[in-house]
């Protein structure tokens, strides 16, 4: 079992000096509660307050989660000074609980049963008198060690509890001795074949149901918010056949409680999650009744490590019937987009693996406003932030301030992580980068370099950041391109590439495999690019008869895109809007010299690489200080019968 009482002596092992050896925390432990149990009971209530409330001024990391739990949960009922006192009411209430605790040992039962009447007792009666076995789902309520001390007491059953053994051997004896009395205690790292014996006697077994399952629960709602679930109550209840009975321990005055038992919850033993979510549901309910009483400090969403995303998780999610997965608390997610529009779209299938990762999840992506309209054409983005090249690093940070769970760094860059360092994102992954490691919380490791390995695509290297957060392969992107309507055949060009010259096929060999192009097939050619390529553009125009459009400099992204839509095949050098394309499903015939495909080429199955290896390539500079002679290899021949291959497949 776990309790306030545990909460507070696992902070006293935290707080201790790691010198201290386990039995002299045991010792000074022991002072503690032996002072505690000279004490009435009114001064340990009132003593516990005035702790709680020391510990509210003094740990301010667990004020804010307890806070931001709250905020969570009561956001649309309560407003924030009343989230505010009710968040100082509940340290002070914890306090009071976790100091009587430690003293209900040295009650007399009828002084027990005087401060802390039962409610509904004879539901657990009933239940064992007709030979069948009682599951108590307990919670984190009210004064713990009531039910050890006065409702598994009761004499008409037997009694027992599966817990969860502290580090300190010497502090979990000195817990667990009290709670013996009569309680059979089942330690869950043993197994759970005790207690399901007990419950076939009949007898009666409390596990807890609103601890955070870590890797091994089921995901489903709580409070509308996504969390990792034990399935213990309802796999024990199922495979014993007992009943299902919620119990809950509420303050109720001064130094005063009750223990009420709630109505049993009917299953079907064919659906063990839907038990486990009504469990979750009439939990929510106790709560809701004396929210101070419940155990706000402990992180019951927390995000689970390593994976952010949980579509992989060992016992999957479990969404009750009319669940709108759109109407739960979001996680949200913010992507920072590479810089180049190549990259960003070799990083997409990354980014809408985090979109697919988890049903509550929100998807964001920083971009540089030359970049937004490209994200904002894909569906499951969310939200685009963009931000401008003369953008400070603090005013990038302050547009996601507050607002994410989770930052997606796919840039390698120092100033990519100190935004989201700056933003005071929680959770920042991505690879080592440049002497940025202590800015990120996650780090993902990049595939060692092996001389003889196959080299690794660019978009598999953002994938991996993906995967290493527990990512699944996300359904094919459909975004059918649309065909000129009248069935002319339409071939677009593309001469252009902003990194260098380096990279750009000869202006005479795009001219030529256009006019060998035409003389055997009917079609029209579009040239596109950016306002620097326009003079590639007249070039390749001047002398040709064919019938031409140029659209350099003359097109947005997203006028780009609806262009790109229209082209029957694209001829074009390594650039972005080769991967644009690619991306949008656009055949290519994509010309490769100084840099590598298989690091950065066209990954469709419609794309055609054309590339001569010589051996000073790929070089990957930017101009190059030899003849040009990996991209003078390939002939306009080539491309001309790469693109007739790709518009005349018969």
């Amino acid at each position: 079992m776990e309790s306030p009482s545990d909460a507070v002596l696992a902070l006293l092992e935290y707080c201790t000096f790691f010198c201290m050896s386990d039995r002299f925390i045991y010792w000074l432990a022991l002072g503690a509660i032996t002072i505690i149990r000279w004490l009435p009971l009114a001064v340990c209530f009132v003593l516990g307050q005035a702790i709680g409330a020391f510990m509210w001024a003094i740990l301010p990391r667990y004020r804010k989660l307890a806070r931001e739990n709250l905020s969570a949960v009561f956001a649309n009922e309560k407003s924030s000074s009343e989230i505010s006192r009710l968040t100082f009411r509940h340290f002070t209430t914890l306090g009071a609980n976790g100091v009587c605790a430690f003293k209900f040992a040295a009650l007399p039962q009828e002084t027990i049963l005087r401060i802390a009447p039962f409610e509904n007792s004879e539901v657990v009666e009933r239940n064992i008198l007709r030979g069948r076995g009682v599951v108590l789902a307990i919670s984190h309520m009210g004064s713990w060690e009531l039910y050890a001390q006065a409702a598994f007491q009761r004499p008409e059953t037997r009694f027992g509890t599966v817990y969860q053994a502290l580090r300190n051997p010497y502090l979990d004896e000195l817990i667990n001795r009290d709670r013996r009395k009569g309680v059979d205690t089942f330690d869950r790292k043993r197994g759970f074949q005790a207690a399901i014996a007990l419950l076939r006697k009949p007898g009666s077994a409390a596990v807890l149901v609103d601890q955070s399952a870590g890797n091994g629960g089921v995901w489903m709602p709580f409070f509308n918010r996504l969390c990792s679930t034990s399935p213990l109550a309802a796999a024990l209840a199922i495979r014993t056949n007992s009943a299902v009975v919620p119990a809950a321990i509420f303050k109720s005055g001064f130094a005063r409680w009750r223990i009420v038992y709630g109505e049993e919850i009917p299953y079907d033993r064919s659906n063990p999650e839907q038990l486990t979510a009504d469990i979750n549901s009439v939990l929510e309910q106790q709560i809701r009744q004396s929210p101070a009483d419940w155990f706000w400090v402990h992180n019951r969403w927390k995000t689970p490590w390593p994976n952010l995303l949980i579509a992989q998780q060992k016992r999957g999610i479990y969404l009750p019937p009319g669940t709108d997965p759109l109407k739960l608390h979001p996680f949200r997610f913010v992507v920072r987009s590479p810089n180049w529009l190549g990259d960003a779209v070799m990083s997409l299938r990354a980014a809408r693996a985090f979109k697919h990762g988890r049903p509550d999840a929100r998807l964001a992506i920083l971009t540089p406003a030359k970049l937004e309209a490209f994200w904002k054409s894909i569906a499951e983005v969310d939200e685009v932030i963009s931000f401008a090249p003369e953008d400070s690093l603090f005013a990038t940070a302050s547009k996601m301030r507050g607002r994410f769970e989770a930052a997606i760094l796919f840039p390698n860059s120092f100033r990519s992580a100190a935004e989201a360092w700056l933003a005071g994102i929680p959770r920042r992954v991505g690879f080592r980068g440049r002497l940025r490691s202590i800015l990120l919380t996650q780090i993902i490791d990049e595939p060692k370099k092996k001389r003889a390995a196959r080299p690794k695509h660019q978009a598999d290297l953002y994938f991996r950041i993906a995967e290493r957060c527990g990512a699944v392969e996300p359904p094919p992107v459909s975004i059918p391109p649309s065909r000129a309507v009248d069935g002319e055949i339409v071939v677009g060009v593309c001469p252009g590439a902003e990194y260098g010259p380096s990279k750009r096929w000869p202006t005479e060999r795009f001219r030529k495999t256009m006019e060998l192009v035409s003389q055997n097939v009917a079609c029209s050619w579009v040239i596109i690019g950016t306002e620097p390529d326009r003079n590639l553009a007249a070039e390749i125009l001047r002398g040709f008869n064919g019938k031409a459009e140029d659209l350099t400099g003359k097109t947005s992204l997203d006028e780009l895109i609806e262009r790109l839509r229209t082209f029957h095949v694209l001829l074009t050098n390594d650039t972005g809007t080769m991967h644009l394309a690619d991306g949008l499903g656009i055949p290519l015939v994509a010309v490769f010299g100084s840099t590598e495909p298989r690091l950065t080429g066209p990954r469709s199955s419609t794309s055609i690489v054309l590339r001569h290896q010589v051996e000073c390539s790929p070089c990957f500079l930017r101009e190059c200080p030899l003849n040009f002679r990996c991209m003078r290899a390939v002939a306009p021949e080539e491309a001309a019968k790469a693109i007739l291959k790709l518009v005349k497949p018969g």
